[in-house]
């Protein structure tokens, strides 16, 4: 256990506090990662075959590893514990003791049986904030309801939406799809920290709280635009949302998303664009104007983009106040020099043998360095040292 005078961890955020993690999600496990970034003890509790995302794909090229797990277990500790038998709930009960938070995922049906129903904690552990990460929340008709990343994404409403823009016109037949990864449990996953870190803060004052959840809401509250619009008459649909002129234009070597809101945003990309006589016409000063022809203006903005680089036209598109930017590979991410600059990536041992990068936080602290991901645990590593 860390404690409050560690070197590793005196100075972060939340040195000295120790969080339960019983999580099968990514949603749910993002949150501790979150947690552990910010200088918390996180142990996971797993069950004795280990947690299912151990497995999920992708697997790190040339090993066993998930690359998921690996992102979101970095920096946290691993506890073996069969929540089913009545040794696991004393060991749960041990850990609940000693912890401030308790991050679970477990369906409501499931929970008394393994001795992390709502009322029962909060009687025998009244000073816990104990943080409910379910796909539909804890109440309501779908309080007990699974869901997978693509069900979460559609009951948002952002499903319906997809493929927009660029995508859309390129293959007009395709269904709904989803956004690649887990960018709804994501959400919810930052949601859920966010909102432990608040219980907690207070916690002195006010004692333990029961935290609630949603993916579905979080997805909500991204995507809250569509309602917004929804709410005023309009009711977006994917072959629609698009911004009138800009978007996603290919360039050579690359993509570019290009969106003038402003009328001095306009008249820089016209500047970019080498004032062309199409652009200097007088009705195109009214923005109305320019989005009754907008497929007009795109025509002529995608020509002028396939016969420039992409990374000469973000350059430019910089230094004019044009808002630009390129559609970046992974690689180039990975690579790029200002990521670098800012330490993103950190070494993360994923066994004894095998090393990898992982991101180190989405944030910085400018007094505090952050501590490096350091290592994936192994499973049960902290089993031996659990109360007997």
């Amino acid at each position: 256990m860390l404690r409050k005078d560690s070197p590793q961890s005196a100075d972060l955020p939340l040195a000295g506090c120790r969080v339960i993690e019983h999580s099968h999600t990514v949603a749910a496990g993002y949150a501790g990662r979150l947690l552990a970034a910010l200088g918390a003890e996180v142990v996971m509790l797993e069950p004795p075959a280990g947690s299912p995302l151990r497995a999920a794909p992708p697997l790190i090229h040339g090993t066993s590893h998930s690359a998921l797990f690996a992102s979101i277990a970095s920096g946290k500790h691993s506890l073996v514990c069969e929540l089913c038998s009545p040794a696991g709930r004393r060991v749960l009960a041990q850990e609940l003791a000693n912890a401030d938070i308790l991050i679970d995922d477990t369906p409501l049906r499931e929970r008394e049986a393994r001795g992390l129903d709502r009322e029962a904690i909060a009687a025998r552990f009244p000073a816990l904030v104990h943080v409910s990460v379910r796909p539909f929340g804890a109440s309501g008709p779908k309080a007990d309801w699974d869901g997978e990343e693509v069900n979460l994404l559609h009951a948002g409403g952002e499903g319906f939406l997809l493929p927009n823009g660029l995508c859309y016109e390129l293959f007009p037949d395709r269904p709904p799809l989803k956004i690649y990864g887990h960018f709804s449990e994501y959400q919810g996953g930052s949601m859920a920290a966010f909102a432990a870190l608040s219980a907690f803060w207070v916690a002195p004052d006010v004692g333990g709280q029961y935290v609630d959840v949603s993916v579905q809401d979080a997805v909500l509250a991204v995507g809250a635009f569509a309602l917004q619009r929804f709410g005023d008459g309009s009711l977006e649909h994917r072959r629609t949302r698009r911004f009138r002129y800009g978007g996603v234009f290919e360039a050579r070597g690359g993509y570019v998303e290009l969106l003038t809101l402003e009328d001095r945003q306009w008249s820089a990309l016209v500047e970019l664009l080498g004032r062309p006589a199409w652009a200097e016409e007088e009705a195109l000063k009214d923005p109305l104007e320019r989005s009754r022809r907008g497929d007009e203006i795109n025509h002529h903005i995608r020509q002028w983009m396939m016969a420039h680089d992409v990374d000469d036209i973000v350059q430019w598109a910089q230094q004019l106040g044009v808002p630009a930017a390129k559609y970046r590979t992974p690689a180039e991410v990975l690579d790029g020099e200002h990521e670098r600059a800012r330490g993103l990536f950190a070494p993360l041992m994923l066994d004894e043998r095998t090393k990898a990068e992982a991101l180190v936080a989405p944030f910085q602290f400018r007094c505090t360095p952050l501590r490096a991901p350091g290592r994936v645990p192994a499973l049960g590593e902290r089993t031996h040292e659990a109360p007997s």
